[in-house]
C-alpha cells in the first residue's frame, strides 16, 4: 500500500509557500494553528506571538486557472496577551492552540481563538466605502439627496477585527480543543481533563449536562475525569470535537487511548483506541490515530474499523484531516512529510512541504521511507529524517483539492496539478 506511482506524482503541486526563509526564526513567528473557513475563501492561521492573519483566495483567474489556490493577506491582528495568573504564580502563554470558524450569516465572518486558558469570539467585518471629498450637506444641515451625487471615492479596504466575546476562567489547565456545534449557538472546550460546553452568548459561566453517567457527567463540565486524587491520573484528554450534525452527540479521546463518543442526552456510547480524533464532513465516519496507525469507523458499526492505514512512529501530536467528499484523510509527518490516504483504493503518497519542492505548477515528487540499506530513487532511510522539522498542522479546503499546511513560520499551499499548467 504505497500508492506512489505517476498518477501519484503528477496529482498535486506548489502553489504558494507564505513566511520568510530563515534559519533563525523566532519563536513568537511559528504557527501552531492552520485552519479553512466554511466556504475555503478565508484561511486562518495563528502562531505562538498570539497574532491571526487571515488570507483570502484570489479570484480565479478562467484562462488559465493557475492562480486558483493563490491566497493574499486579508486581514492581520492580535488575538491574545502574554498574562499572569497571580493566584498560581503561572505566565499564561499568548500561543494560538486552535483557531475554529462559525458558519457565516451575513456580510461579516465570526471565528474562535483560543491560547491555554482564554477563548476568544472575533468579529472579521469590511469597513463600507463611503462618499468623501463633496459637500453632502444642504445649506440648511439636511443631507442632499443621493441622486445629486455625481460620483463617490471609494475608501481603501479597510477590515476590521474586533473582540465580541471574551470566555474566561473555566479552565485549569491547558485548553487542547474547541468545537462549534451544528446548532450554531453552542461549542466545547476541553482541557487535559475536562470538556465543558457554552453557550456563544454567555461568557461567565460555562454549562452542565445531568446525567446518569456520574462519572462523565459533573458539575460546571460535560466531562469531567479528575480524580479526587491527583496522585491517582492515569490519563489525560487529548482532543474532543462535536459531531457536524447532531448536535447532542461529541467525542472526546485520551493519551489512554480510548475514543468515547458521548450523546448529551444519555451516557457514553462506545470505547475505542485513539490518540487524535475528527468526524468525517458527513458525520457517517470517524478518523482516529494512534502512534503507529489511522483509522476510519463507522459510527454504525463499533466492533473495528473499516479501513486501517499504517502510518509513521509518531510521538508528536500532528492533526488529520478530511477531504471534503471524506474520499481521502490526510496527516502531517516528520522531515516536513505530509501522507495522503485514498480510502477506496487504499492508495497512499507521501509528499514533502519544503522550498524545494518545486516551482509553482512542478508536480511533487513522492518520496517513500526506507528501512533497508539499499534504496532506490526516491527513498529516505530512517536515519536520515530530521525529526525537528514537523507537519503538525493541516487543512483541507472544503470544497477543491487545496491543502494548506505549517511548518516552523512557513505556511505551504498546495493544489491539485490541473492539465493547464
Amino acid at each position: 500500500m504505497d500508492g506512489h506511482g505517476d498518477a501519484a506524482q503528477s496529482r498535486w503541486c506548489l502553489s504558494q509557500v507564505k513566511g520568510a526563509v530563515d534559519d533563525d526564526v523566532a519563536e513568537a513567528d511559528i504557527i501552531s494553528a492552520v485552519e479553512f473557513n466554511h466556504s475555503g475563501e478565508l484561511l486562518a492561521t495563528g502562531d505562538r506571538g498570539g497574532r491571526i492573519v487571515i488570507f483570502q483566495q484570489e479570484p480565479e483567474n478562467k484562462s488559465p486557472p493557475v492562480c486558483r489556490a493563490e491566497y493574499s493577506v486579508y486581514s492581520t491582528f492580535q488575538s491574545h496577551e502574554p498574562e499572569f495568573d497571580y493566584l498560581k504564580s503561572l505566565e499564561i502563554e499568548e500561543k494560538i492552540n486552535k483557531i475554529r470558524w462559525l458558519p457565516q450569516k451575513n456580510a461579516a465572518h465570526f471565528l474562535l481563538s483560543t491560547n491555554d486558558k482564554t477563548i476568544k469570539l472575533w468579529k472579521i467585518s469590511e469597513r463600507d466605502k463611503r462618499p468623501e471629498g463633496y459637500n453632502l450637506k444642504e445649506e440648511d444641515g439636511r443631507f442632499r439627496h443621493p441622486s445629486s451625487l455625481t460620483s463617490l471615492r471609494p475608501m481603501d479596504l479597510m477590515v476590521e477585527a474586533s473582540p465580541r466575546r471574551v470566555y474566561a476562567n473555566a479552565h485549569t489547565y491547558h485548553i487542547n480543543s474547541i468545537s462549534v456545534n451544528s446548532d450554531n449557538e453552542t461549542y466545547l472546550s476541553a482541557d487535559d481533563l475536562r470538556v465543558n460546553l457554552w453557550h456563544l452568548d454567555y461568557t461567565d459561566r460555562s454549562f452542565s449536562i445531568l446525567s446518569s453517567n456520574a462519572a462523565s457527567y459533573c458539575g460546571p463540565h460535560i466531562v469531567d475525569i479528575k480524580p479526587t486524587n491527583m496522585e491517582e491520573l492515569t490519563e489525560v484528554i487529548t482532543a474532543s470535537e462535536f459531531h457536524p450534525l447532531q448536535c447532542n452527540t461529541f467525542v472526546y479521546g485520551s493519551s489512554k487511548g480510548s475514543v468515547r463518543l458521548c450523546d448529551m442526552r444519555a451516557s457514553a456510547l462506545c470505547d475505542q483506541h485513539s490518540k487524535h480524533v475528527k468526524f468525517s464532513h458527513s458525520g457517517r465516519y470517524m478518523m482516529t490515530r494512534d502512534y503507529l496507525t489511522l483509522k476510519i469507523w463507522d459510527l454504525h458499526m463499533e466492533s473495528q474499523p473499516v479501513e486501517t492505514f499504517q502510518n509513521d512512529c509518531i510521538f508528536d501530536k500532528f492533526e488529520c484531516c478530511w477531504k471534503g467528499d471524506d474520499s481521502e484523510v490526510m496527516s502531517g509527518s516528520y522531515n516536513n512529510f505530509f501522507r495522503l490516504f485514498e480510502r477506496e483504493g487504499q492508495q497512499d503518497v507521501t509528499l514533502e512541504a519544503s522550498w524545494e519542492s518545486g516551482s509553482p505548477g512542478c508536480p511533487l515528487k513522492p518520496w517513500r521511507v526506507s528501512t533497508g540499506s539499499r534504496r532506490k530513487r526516491n527513498e529516505i532511510g530512517v536515519d536520515c529524517l530530521d525529526f525537528s522539522r514537523k507537519v503538525l498542522y493541516t487543512s483541507w479546503h472544503p470544497q477543491e483539492n487545496i491543502l494548506a499546511l505549517a511548518t516552523v513560520n512557513n505556511l505551504y499551499i498546495f493544489q491539485e496539478k490541473l492539465d493547464e499548467f
